[in-house]
């Protein structure tokens, strides 16, 4: 006999659709008159009687609700945990989200944008720490560290974590020597929340912010738990450019090596040094040049470049091995 004290479980995809326009990483947002913050990642339910998969359901709503054309994507996770999707006290169904990332180019979805209640904007505002191709981001020393660290001085011993406050904090941000790590969004995220520094941990009742008058401004907040999806599919693509072609998904069929390096800087947050990069590219053989250039960069006609295919079939991690900062 069922037990009729069972909480219900729902099931959601949520897509983390990334476009690259004007040397910005862009992420889609969809606007929702019922959320008290205006960001928030496409997001539809799995019905398991009109989608045979997880990814069929995504593109279909998708396509549905925004009009987008999604090429590459791929399941990043499964975000299940209770009060990152629920308001506190709430006792009604427990949303499961499959978080995906998927790729495309703003381009491609100009007429579509126009009449969908959807649109593109910078990753960077809900992330500012992540963006060093300037530098190191003066929030990081201004807000962030001073914060983590009166959290770590703050702070009871752990037994149960293999790691205490102190050696997170250096793991996570790269403080007392330590490197800094562009593929721990995600885990940057989690210790802001833990610590209640963002909006979200106050936002679902989190002890960590209760004692908190006044939230920094850390990053523009999302409804749900859609910033930590965020996190999660920033990290990955990082990750992936090192050993996947997907950074040519986010390219048109033809550009300079020029474009193609100021793309990769943009999602990894990294300023690259302009002759490693391109011998890097050449020793991968990536690309192939088209026998044609361009003048739109205002100076010395550039040669253009397309995505050598081939490369897919040569060898199993065709990406790009990128070294330490310039």
């Amino acid at each position: 006999m069922a037990d009729a004290h069972l909480t219900p479980i729902e099931v959601g995809l949520t897509a983390a659709i990334v476009a690259v326009e004007a040397e910005e990483p862009h992420i889609l947002v969809a606007a929702d008159a019922k959320s008290d913050t205006r960001a928030g990642l496409p997001f539809g339910p799995f019905d398991p009687l009109a989608h045979r998969t997880f990814e069929i359901g995504l593109r279909s709503w998708v396509a549905a609700q925004t009009a987008i054309n999604v090429g590459y994507v791929e399941q990043l996770y499964t975000f299940g945990d209770r009060g990152r999707h629920a308001h506190p006290g709430d006792v009604g169904p427990h949303m499961i989200s499959v978080g995906y990332l998927a790729l495309t180019r703003m381009s491609d979805n100009a007429a579509a944008l126009r009449t969908a209640d959807a649109d593109f904007e910078p990753w960077y505002r809900f992330f500012p720490w992540e963006d060093w191709r300037g530098g190191r981001p003066e929030i990081l020393d201004r807000i962030v560290v001073p914060l983590l660290e009166h959290w770590v001085k703050s702070g009871k011993s752990e037994p149960s974590r293999p790691r205490g406050r102190r050696e997170r904090l250096r793991h996570c941000f790269g403080v007392d020597g330590s490197p800094w790590d562009e593929e721990k969004v995600l885990d940057r995220y989690e210790l802001l929340y833990e610590a209640g520094l963002v909006e979200e941990a106050r936002r679902d009742g989190r002890e960590a912010a209760a004692p908190r008058t006044r939230i920094p401004p850390l990053g523009e907040p999302m409804r749900f738990d859609h910033r930590r999806i965020l996190a999660t599919a920033i990290a990955r693509l990082r990750a992936k450019l090192k050993y996947r072609p997907v950074v040519f998904e986010l390219m048109p069929d033809e550009f300079t090596l020029t474009e193609l390096q100021r793309t990769v800087e943009a999602i990894s947050g990294r300023h690259l040094h302009k002759q490693n990069f391109r011998r890097l590219v050449e020793s991968a053989a990536l690309v192939e040049p088209t026998g044609e250039t361009s003048t739109t960069t205002g100076g010395r006609p550039a040669a253009l470049f397309r995505f050598r295919r081939d490369v897919v079939q040569e060898r199993p991690a065709p990406g790009l091995r990128l070294g330490g900062r310039a």
